[in-house]
């Protein structure tokens, strides 16, 4: 006998969505989302969908009605609770807009549970739109199967994003005249009872050109500033950001919980 496919099946889209989803509720889907549904993936009655709200976790609905610009959808289970995201911020430079594009969509393929922009001296853009940005940031965490948004926060200015540092959180930056290697680096936020003090982190990466004299010599200055290698080659922004958050989940996040033996 052929198999029993599975349900729902992978192929099934996933949508974010506001407000906290229930069983039995009904949803109708327009704008945007409505137009994905009905004219790209041209769902029809019965067809399976995937709800994610950002609080309760992940949900099973099917198509009761499909219209031409909205879909209704029946809520029937819940298939995973919200996950529990490594507490790791990024907070990267303003870059280039389809290079910061890139970070906002890996960094939260990757896992982070907060992105923080940063406005530096060498920046070639200091405004980030926020629609732009969290649209980003949801098509990612839809297409890689997050069921947790990141917090996506306000750029704000260096020394700012100094002064409000959290007394509980190391700032672990990448600078590129050197520090610490960062696999050696991360492994203590692993292992927080190998040291003093909160375990807690996040990384700092500057822009395109770095992080100039004076803002190497604040970073550095402050209580929680951990100065980090990213190897022996200049990165891109985007690249060390990618590169940063690799490492840090292999080593610190659920990468490395995921190779822990049974």
């Amino acid at each position: 006998m052929p198999a029993t496919p599975a349900w729902p099946p992978k192929s099934a889209p996933r949508l974010f969505v506001e407000g906290e989803l229930a069983e039995g509720q009904q949803r109708s889907i327009d704008g945007q989302q409505g137009h994905y549904l009905a004219k790209v993936m041209r769902v029809a009655e019965g067809d399976a969908v995937i709800l994610c709200d950002d609080a309760t976790g992940e949900w099973l609905a099917t198509v009761s009605e499909a219209g031409k610009r909205s879909v209704t959808l029946s809520v029937s289970e819940r298939l995973r609770p919200r996950e529990a995201v490594p507490d790791l911020w990024l907070c990267p430079a303003l870059l280039k807009k389809d290079r910061f594009d890139m970070v906002l969509e890996k960094a939260t393929e990757l896992g982070a549970r907060a992105i923080h922009p940063v406005i530096t001296r060498r920046c070639v853009a200091d405004k980030l739109n926020p629609e732009r940005a969290r649209t980003i940031v949801t098509e990612a965490a839809e297409q890689c199967a997050r069921t947790a948004l990141p917090s996506l926060v306000e750029p704000r200015k260096l020394d700012a994003l100094l002064r409000g540092w959290p007394a509980d959180r190391l700032l672990f930056f990448a600078d590129e005249e050197g520090g610490q290697s960062a696999a050696e680096a991360f492994t203590f936020t692993r292992y927080p009872e190998r040291r003093e003090g909160a375990h807690k982190a996040a990384i700092l990466i500057g822009p395109e050109g770095g992080f100039d004299d004076a803002e190497r010599e604040a970073i550095r200055a402050h209580a929680q500033a951990r100065p980090i290698s990213l190897g022996p080659r200049i990165l891109r922004g985007e690249t060390a950001a990618i590169a940063a958050l690799a490492l840090w989940m292999g080593v610190a996040g659920d990468w490395a919980e995921d190779c822990k033996p049974d």
